[in-house]
């Protein structure tokens, strides 16, 4: 499968489109990233996928942004079954890690080099998870990952939100504090008296 021979005609165009996607400073910077936090430098270097493709590397990223999570890597490189289980066991803990599904990639994505921009993604999406795991202190990766911020209210002040609801909705209805429309005439008919000058009985 690692020796099969490149496409044409429909998959060489979906191809060469998929490569088109890939942004050589997004991954110089995971590059950095990964190499800083693992402790390694790359085993092909200027060579990001080829560095990649065997799974070894990501699963030492695993294992040092969450120790255990990957109980055996794999490195004969001989045996290319037991290197796509390598990149499905990243997958595994990149899904445990809180990545969402669709910024998971698929194994053929980066064996393969189907679709490393793909793989990417990925990579960046778990850089920015790491500013959300407590006693995390190494690099960032992208922007900062948005965090709940979620209020805790007393009762004093629900209380007091309730009582200005409740203030807002008397002003609809027209009244305030006693205040109201009693005694106003808006909307009665006006009253004529017709007085008819044949009427010789007044």
């Amino acid at each position: 499968m690692a020796n099969r021979p490149r496409g044409y005609g429909m998959s060489a165009a979906v191809a060469a489109k998929i490569g088109a996607k890939r942004d050589p400073e997004q991954e110089a910077e995971a590059q950095a990233w990964i190499e800083a936090i693992v402790g390694e430098p790359f085993s092909h270097p200027g060579d990001y996928a080829e560095s990649l493709k065997d799974g070894i590397m990501i699963c030492k990223l695993a294992n040092k942004l969450t120790p255990g999570s990957v109980k055996k890597i794999n490195t004969n490189k001989g045996q290319s079954f037991k290197l796509r289980e390598n990149i499905e066991q990243f997958q595994k803990f990149a899904k445990n890690y809180g990545v969402p599904e669709v910024d998971v990639f698929q194994v053929v994505d980066l064996f393969e080099k189907g679709n490393i921009s793909q793989f990417t993604q990925c990579i960046f999406a778990v850089g920015r998870l790491t500013g959300t795991k407590p006693g995390y202190t190494g690099p960032s990766l992208g922007p900062k990952q948005a965090q709940e911020n979620v209020r805790d209210w007393t009762d004093e002040q629900l209380a007091q939100q309730k009582a200005m609801r409740e203030g807002e909705v008397s002003l609809q209805y027209g009244s305030n504090k006693g205040a109201s429309q009693a005694g106003q005439n808006f909307g009665l008919g006006r009253q004529i008296n017709y007085d008819d000058p044949t009427n010789k009985n007044e």
